[in-house]
């Protein structure tokens, strides 16, 4: 039986518990490939919105769970599960900027003007959430560190894409607090091993974002050929 990709608000995928949603319809055939149509065109035209053009509207729990969901499914060598997710949203996000990040920005800047520490004190309170996520590799014989920070990627890739699938606004941003020891042992890391992979900030949109330069195709990608032949 196909999946058939029902409207829902202004996202792409209809059903919130999964990353993408479908009512299970006869005629497998033609219902599939009509939904990886929707996913793959999705995937062609996605666009993140920059933290400026979100709100700090709440984000429903449902569409939350839907997002961490989709953020689990990544490719893990050894399914070690190297990183964590963190949430934060009102009340933890005025905390830590206004006792963490901005302190931590004054000291690093002690020319900082009152109006940049009030920007870095209302950093985390700019959209609906933000999600923190931490590479927190493990010891293992065969499994090299790189490819549990490259699986923590995936996890803020597809965080990323479920949120923005779901019609919200969504940015991947690391900025100079990603490289901050105390805020990364407040939200549970470990500074002698871990590091934030990113932080995705999720919110309401004000405004669809405009297209932006992409790589050309072929400066990126070619096919390999051996040598001595065409």
């Amino acid at each position: 039986m196909p999946f058939h990709l029902g409207k829902v608000k202004p996202g792409l995928f209809a059903r919130q518990e999964f990353c993408y949603v479908v009512d299970i319809q006869h005629n497998h055939e033609t219902g599939l490939e009509t939904a990886m149509n929707e996913i793959t065109d999705f995937l062609k035209m996605r666009r993140s919105v920059v933290i400026r053009n979100m709100n700090n509207s709440a984000v429903p729990a449902s569409d939350v769970d839907a997002i961490i969901d989709c953020g689990l499914r990544v490719p893990d060598h050894g399914a070690l599960g190297p990183w964590r997710i963190v949430m934060i949203s009102e009340p933890g996000a005025g905390y830590l900027g206004t006792q963490i990040l901005a302190p931590e920005f004054k000291q690093a800047h002690p020319e900082a003007t009152d109006a940049m520490l009030a920007f870095e004190a209302g950093r985390f309170t700019r959209t609906g959430l933000v999600l923190a996520v931490i590479s927190s590799p493990v010891g293992h014989a065969r499994i090299p560190a790189w490819e549990m920070h490259l699986s923590a990627g995936a996890v803020c890739q597809n965080l990323l894409t479920a949120a923005l699938s779901l019609g919200y606004g969504a940015q991947w941003v690391t900025e100079w607090y990603a490289d901050n020891d105390r805020l990364l042992a407040e939200l549970g890391g470990n500074p002698a091993t871990d590091r934030f992979a990113g932080f995705i900030y999720v919110g309401h949109k004000n405004e669809e974002p405009q297209p932006r330069r992409r790589p050309q195709k072929s400066d990126v990608f070619h096919i390999y050929t051996p040598p001595g032949q065409t």
